[in-house]
């Protein structure tokens, strides 16, 4: 019987579905992107813009959260996606203005910079993007031992 109230709850909206699938696919590659860029650029050459690459680095942290929120589902990790979506948009319009106000701190680009121009702005328009798809998310999203609304 615990089976048959499991199926309505693994009915619900899930975060990994639908749009949400590129969402887990966009965060998975800048992961990705983010990762690889900053540990190159640490290894080959990390005196010449160290906050340059840890802001990269940094970067690639929280989209791999980000994407680990989306795929894992559930209201916790529907709300830690949305304050690290959230913590991220900062991120960008921060280090953005930065890049533009102070291009000096910067010798080399960030993944935010310039408020992504590099990944074709990509990264302010993202957490936005999936701060409306987690919004949309019931609270319960993903959760299994739900009480049957049937009773049974």
């Amino acid at each position: 019987m615990t089976r048959t109230s499991e199926q309505p709850a693994k009915a619900a909206f899930d975060l990994g579905q639908g749009p949400g699938r590129l969402l887990v696919w966009l965060y998975g590659v800048f992961t990705v992107a983010a990762a690889s860029r900053s540990i190159v650029q640490m290894i080959l050459d990390f005196g010449r813009a160290p906050l340059a690459y840890v802001l990269s680095a940094v970067a690639a942290v929280v989209y791999a959260f980000i994407t680990y929120s989306l795929v894992r589902g559930g209201p916790a990790a529907r709300k830690a996606a949305l304050v690290c979506c959230g913590a991220e948009l900062a991120g960008v319009l921060v280090v953005g203005t930065w890049t533009l106000v102070a291009p000096s701190a910067f010798p080399d680009a960030t993944v935010w910079s310039d408020y992504g121009m590099g990944y074709l702005f990509i990264p302010v328009i993202l957490p936005v993007t999936a701060m409306m798809w987690l919004r949309r998310a019931p609270s319960n999203a993903g959760r299994t031992g739900e009480a049957d609304p049937s009773g049974v």
